[in-house]
């Protein structure tokens, strides 16, 4: 059954107990004053206007005014159910804008409602914003969790370069990117050790998409191109419980699952330091060590190992 959002709180109920509790006195108070208002403007106000040229043409702006004003607040309001309709569909449920007081205080109530998610699932280019950083309060919702499945840039790939060459200073931003990463992998050792089940793997491409999939929401900002990600807006998308193919949240979260399952992906081995190759079938078939003497993919030798 599907959650209601309404009162996810107590002060919630309380604050929409108050809302209807204000619309009912404000529609009693309308009521009431009726025949007073209606008294006053057939037996004071017209005969007084009537009679005074200049006051009626003030009258009539004032009038004219308050149409266009009311014609623009209906006009904004179909737009808004239009644009309400739209993200419903879309399954859009929060967008987060760095620096942004009002995101902030969204974000720590989507926060209340997804915490105790079972599974998260994180693509990102280092990773150090999600994991490390104290200043992402998804952190604690990593903590809590069980299984946590990571995809991580390879800073000594080829994708890495071509990264930090599209945001400028690419020498001191390389070596920024692998210290990030290596905080990362160590975050992950820690909570490996501490009895999470971690799975980390790295890709070679530039990064396209920063995905974090928490339970039945995906956070999502687009790479771009000379821009850092941290001065992206962040899209989170919901599933839809009653329409489950609706949605974006499906498309991203199968886009993971596509590169989580890509042999060409490897593994990392947290004992040895070793991006661990599979087949498709999920069997090893060689080893390379985690660092930059590390070459791509296309450039390594097959090495066959046993079994």
């Amino acid at each position: 059954m599907q959650r209601n959002t309404h009162f996810n709180s107590f002060p919630h109920a309380l604050r929409h107990m108050a809302g209807h509790a204000g619309v009912t006195l404000l529609a009693v108070g309308i009521a009431l004053s009726l025949p007073v208002l209606a008294n006053y403007i057939l037996f004071t106000w017209w005969p007084m206007v009537a009679s005074d040229s200049q006051l009626l043409l003030i009258n009539e702006i004032i009038f004219a005014a308050v149409l266009v004003w009311l014609f623009n607040l209906l006009l904004g309001a179909r737009e808004a159910r239009i644009s309400h309709r739209l993200n419903s569909m879309a399954q859009l449920v929060h967008v987060r804008l760095e620096g942004s007081r009002l995101s902030r205080r969204i974000d720590r109530g989507l926060l209340e409602r997804i915490g105790g998610t079972r599974d998260v699932s994180v693509m990102s280019v280092t990773g150090f914003d999600t994991l490390v950083s104290e200043m992402r309060k998804l952190r604690q919702v990593i903590d809590d969790c069980y299984e946590l499945r990571v995809l991580l840039m390879n800073p000594h790939g080829p994708g890495a370069l071509r990264r930090v060459q599209s945001l400028g200073d690419a020498g001191n931003l390389l070596e920024g990117c692998r210290q990030e990463t290596e905080a990362t992998i160590e975050r992950l050792a820690s909570l490996a050790a501490a009895g999470k089940k971690v799975t980390l793997k790295f890709y070679d491409d530039p990064p396209f998409w920063n995905l974090i999939v928490t339970g039945e929401h995906v956070w999502v900002q687009y790479c771009h191109d000379g821009q850092e990600l941290k001065a992206q807006p962040e899209y989170v998308f919901a599933l839809s419980r009653n329409h489950p193919a609706q949605g974006l949240f499906p498309a991203f979260y199968a886009h993971f699952l596509n590169n989580w399952s890509d042999p060409r992906h490897p593994d990392y081995d947290f004992a040895t330091r070793q991006l661990v190759y599979r087949n498709e079938r999920g069997n090893e078939v060689r080893r390379v060590p985690f660092g930059p003497q590390a070459k791509p993919a296309h450039e390594r030798p097959l090495v066959l190992l046993a079994g």
